[in-house]
């Protein structure tokens, strides 16, 4: 038995579980998708792995699912966190989603000095990472922060994490990917105006700092971070 409708839930899965679903997922199953008792679906909860289940409920605003067996096991992605400047509300939804999809393990939205917002939607982007996940066939679900300045961030940054720091303007001073070492990183990515001056020179001397450049064309934030995580991951995410 199969699943065409994969779907994120808040609860507990396993063997014989049951599994209640609250308005909107239920409006989504039989209303939209008009499913029927005795259907199946996909679960997953970003924590037991993903199960098929079969409809004993369905109503108008509610209904129930049973667990019958574990499809796939919880794949966790690599230690890699996605740090980005919010820019316009259309690319910033594109940036977590193909985040979400390429295996990012976190995703930082980060105020910088030339940041067009000042604020974001972090429910409404937590929500876009869940769509991702349920699209790609993904059993984990990024974290998506609120947004934190860049100088608190990088004051708060783990000694043990390295800094994987796109910069535009340093293509013949940028380190070679080939000789990045393992273990948890960052990719930062700037705003559309870059980072500033200060902001630049303060990621340069971090510690932890790899400078990398993207190529001889200057790429939008949104393409410049796709391409960022599609290098690391051919290096030394769970692409090899």
């Amino acid at each position: 038995m199969t699943a065409k409708i994969r779907l994120y839930v808040d609860h507990p899965l396993g063997v014989a579980q049951s599994v209640p679903l609250d308005r909107d997922q239920a409006h989504y199953l039989f209303g939209v998708m008009r499913q029927v008792e005795g259907g199946m679906v996909a679960l997953f909860n970003g924590k037991d792995g993903e199960y098929l289940a079969r409809i004993t409920q369905a109503g108008k605003r509610t209904g129930t699912l049973e667990c019958l067996e574990q499809t796939k096991p919880l794949q966790m992605p690599p230690d890699l966190w996605l740090v980005f400047a919010p820019i316009k509300k259309a690319r910033t939804d594109f940036i977590v989603e193909k985040a979400t999809e390429m295996g990012a393990a976190r995703i930082m939205p980060m105020q910088t000095d030339f940041t067009n917002s000042e604020r974001i939607r972090q429910d409404r982007l937590q929500a876009h990472a869940i769509e991702a996940a349920e699209q790609c066939g993904g059993t984990f679900v990024p974290q998506v922060d609120d947004l934190m300045r860049l100088d608190t961030l990088l004051n708060q940054w783990p000694a043990e994490r390295h800094i994987l720091f796109c910069d535009e303007t340093q293509l013949a001073t940028a380190h070679s990917l080939d000789n990045l070492p393992k273990g948890p990183w960052g990719i930062f990515i700037g705003p559309e105006g870059g980072f500033s001056d200060r902001e630049r020179a303060r990621l340069a001397a971090h510690p932890n700092a790899h400078v990398i450049s993207l190529g001889p064309r200057i790429l939008r934030a949104d393409t410049a971070a796709v391409a960022a995580m599609a290098l690391w991951q051919a290096k030394l995410g769970d692409w090899t």
